[in-house]
């Protein structure tokens, strides 16, 4: 091998190994803790449900999945979409097709909601999709939906610095990420997990912004994974059909 092969060789073998090492983080990594689910705006229905149009609350994603399919319509993912109060009704802000049905809430208290900071995740009506934190929120007129939560897992690329990795705060959770492409990833642990490992997950896959949305009470539906969840007694619900 003459020196001038060898060095063009040793290049190759070099940037094929370089290559291992700066893999990039938005390659969706697979984990036995967690159901996930990735989603376009643009090709299928995401929208948020609290009450029918009788007023009455939606509660699980059961009730929801029947009065879809009244309608011709097929539920293809369902989630708790945020925490809520006694009565059901959403804590903090919710839209709905344009409409808000709860206020803002930029007060102090006690809770996972408000470790600061939350923050908000909503769907314009140009299904363009954004979390952010709740005090840079403006509502422009093009809010079709928006949910109000906390705390916030990853604020610009960055895990919440009050996680801590060996923390024994564990708990089933479920949470939202947007993707630098515009899609959502919704993602439920299979198991009790501390924040820092939820928010870590967000993380490494990409997600520039995540947003925590509730712990045990939490239910996910996804029948392409057989991960079929539809009781429970919760308020808003995030649903995706066609």
């Amino acid at each position: 091998m003459t020196k001038k092969v060898a060095i063009i060789f040793l290049i190759l073998i070099s940037s094929i190994l370089f290559g291992f090492y700066i893999q990039p983080k938005n390659i969706k990594i697979d984990d036995e803790r967690f159901i996930t689910y990735t989603i376009n705006p643009k090709k299928l229905n995401v929208e948020f449900y609290w009450k029918n149009e009788k007023g009455e609350n939606f509660k699980n994603i059961e009730n929801l999945k029947l009065w879809l399919e009244q309608r011709k319509k097929t539920l293809v993912f369902g989630t708790n979409g945020g925490m809520y109060k006694k009565n059901n009704s959403p804590q903090g802000l919710y839209i709905e097709n344009k409409i808000q049905k709860a206020e803002i809430d930029t007060t102090n208290g006690n809770g996972n909601f408000y470790l600061k900071p939350n923050g908000v995740f909503y769907i314009k009506t140009d299904k363009t999709i954004n979390i952010c934190l709740t005090n840079d929120f403006v509502n422009d007129g093009k809010i079709k939906y928006a949910t109000q939560s906390g705390p916030m897992l990853v604020i610009n690329g960055k895990i919440l610095s009050a996680f801590k990795k060996n923390s024994t705060n564990l708990n089933i959770r479920n949470g939202v990420g947007v993707l630098p492409n515009n899609e959502i990833m919704f993602v439920m642990s299979k198991k009790e997990i501390n924040f820092y490992e939820f928010a870590e997950y967000f993380k490494n896959n990409g997600c520039k912004n995540a947003l925590y949305l509730d712990g045990f009470v939490s239910r996910t539906y996804l029948p392409e994974k057989n991960w079929i969840q539809t009781d429970g007694n919760f308020g808003v619900i995030i649903g995706v059909t066609k």
